[in-house]
């Protein structure tokens, strides 16, 4: 079972659970939600909680309307409600002696490398000091541009930096179904997913809550994430009384499986990124060259798309524009503009200085 032999595990939680549709806190599921992430502690976990609820708890205690609400409006209700949702938190989480902190990230803080190794340290000490990170993304100073605009995906590039073994994404269903099983009851639960294919993609419909921003969606795309970074990830029914311990005794819920199991924390980062900033178009030679372990070279490059500066991540796609591998660049964007088809002897002439042959290191590469 896969949550039971984890060592740290992020459980992401969606605004729809902690307020329903009559915008009334569910105390009844909170309190049950503390007793399973209590048996967590008692089964030696490190647990990560990823929450939404922010936005929607501002809302509340100023009674407006989520929907009607402008960014900058968005950014100060979130502040406000930030404090209502550790509130909340700290209330139903200390009857079970459940010591919690507060972690909040932009995309920013993920994508760049020293961030992100900044958030692992941060999350090792909290676990050796035995408190619980409570993760939101940082909607007061996060604008739409660096805004991962969904915790799905947020938990599971959390999942990534901390090393974490399995995901859980608490919903609304008890995982992903054949056909949608609130409209057609022959729909059947998908206990396991080996790899995400186009019938996945199509399966996955957007379906959005008063509450909620996300969708199947956007777990779907959380699932590719963990499955490039070695880690398990559950959708499951997070409506029920104690959704962890029915995971437990019951796995009624879909599992994706990671499609690797060892690659170093840096590969790691590499390949889970969800904002690169551009794309390299690579012919037959180059491509080949790669698949035998090789650094990618100004010669092999056919195009450049997009805006990016050195060091930022960005993908490699064949000639056929599909996606080969991931990488940090050594040259900016125009730098490879400039120099791509040529041979790496004249790059210093043709830039007016000295610089790296490789266009993306081996080391700083990964293939998809």
């Amino acid at each position: 079972m896969y949550l039971r032999e984890s060592k740290t595990v992020v459980v992401k939680i969606g605004s729809s659970l902690l307020i329903d549709e009559n915008k009334k806190i569910r105390d009844k599921w909170l309190i049950n939600f503390a007793k399973d992430i209590q048996n967590l502690q008692k089964l030696k976990k490190n647990i990560i909680i990823v929450s939404s609820g922010a936005i929607a708890l501002g809302c509340k205690k100023l009674k407006l309307n989520k929907k009607s609400l402008k960014l900058d409006k968005s950014q100060a209700i979130a502040s406000i409600g930030q404090i209502e949702l550790m509130n909340l938190f700290k209330k139903y989480f200390s009857v079970n002696k459940i010591n919690i902190s507060q972690i909040l990230l932009t995309l920013e803080d993920t994508e760049k490398r020293r961030r992100a190794i900044n958030a692992k340290r941060t999350f090792e000490n909290l676990f050796s000091l035995g408190f619980i990170p409570i993760v939101n993304e940082n909607d007061s100073i996060a604008t739409s541009e660096i805004k991962y605009g969904d915790n799905d995906r947020l938990a599971s590039r959390v999942a990534q930096i901390s090393g974490a073994d399995c995901l859980i994404l608490l919903s609304d269903v008890n995982g992903l179904y054949t056909k949608n099983p609130k409209i057609d009851r022959n729909a059947k639960l998908i206990k396991e997913i080996k790899s995400i294919d186009e019938n996945i993609e199509k399966i996955a419909t957007k379906s959005i809550s008063e509450h909620g921003t996300g969708g199947m969606k956007t777990k779907i795309d959380a699932a590719k994430i963990c499955q490039l970074s070695g880690c398990h990830m559950a959708i499951a029914n997070g409506l029920i009384n104690r959704p962890i311990k029915n995971i437990l005794l019951k796995n009624n819920c879909t599992w994706f499986l990671p499609k690797i199991s060892k690659l170093d924390a840096r590969k790691k980062w590499i390949i889970s990124s969800i904002s690169p900033k551009g794309d390299l178009i690579i012919d037959d030679g180059a491509l080949n060259a790669l698949k035998k372990g090789k650094s990618l070279l100004a010669a092999g490059i056919k195009n450049v798309r997009g805006n990016f500066n050195k060091g930022d991540h960005i993908k490699i796609l064949d000639k056929n524009l599909k996606e080969f591998a991931r990488g940090l660049s050594s040259f900016t964007s125009d730098e490879i503009s400039i120099i791509k088809g040529q041979h790496s002897k004249i790059i210093s002439n043709l830039l007016g200085y000295v610089s790296k042959s490789e266009v993306v290191h081996k080391d700083d590469m990964v293939r998809i």
